[in-house]
């Protein structure tokens, strides 16, 4: 098993905008770009969506820690995202490494990047390729209309 500082490819509600992305990674983070996951398909959740493996793409942001967050943020995500341990029976996700690729209409490109996912854990995988919903083209934020503005 890779390990290692290694950033994150994050995909629902930790992306910019949405409800996590302050909550964990706000002053964790040493850079954020847009990223894409090949390979994987995305499922509509309960309130937050499951990338599994599959013939599609998924897009999101590669997330890199400040060296100094490093393990602080390795332990919440893990919580976050109900992770115990490698095939743990009661894990909702595996973190997984993968390659990432930056998307054309970021910064320039780093080239692919390894990176540590969130991916649907065995049973919930199992389920999801029997009676889940896909999110089509793979992108969390365009499954549903833009939250409205905030009132200052």
């Amino acid at each position: 098993m890779t390990q290692g500082p290694l950033p994150f490819f994050v995909y629902g509600t930790l992306l910019p905008g949405e409800h996590n992305h302050d909550r964990f990674l706000r002053g964790r983070t040493r850079d954020e770009r847009p990223a894409v996951l090949p390979g994987a398909l995305l499922y509509e959740g309960p309130g937050y969506p499951y990338a599994t493996d599959g013939h599609g793409t998924v897009t999101g942001s590669l997330v890199t820690a400040a060296p100094d967050a490093y393990p602080e943020l390795l332990r919440l995500l893990d919580g976050l995202e109900e992770y115990i341990g490698p095939d743990h029976p009661r894990n909702l996700y595996e973190r997984v490494v993968r390659t990432v690729l930056p998307r054309a209409d970021g910064p320039p490109p780093p080239g692919p990047v390894r990176a540590w996912v969130y991916l649907a854990a065995t049973a919930v995988a199992r389920s999801l390729r029997t009676g889940g919903t896909v999110v089509p083209g793979g992108d969390w934020l365009t499954r549903r209309p833009p939250p409205a503005p905030r009132t200052p």
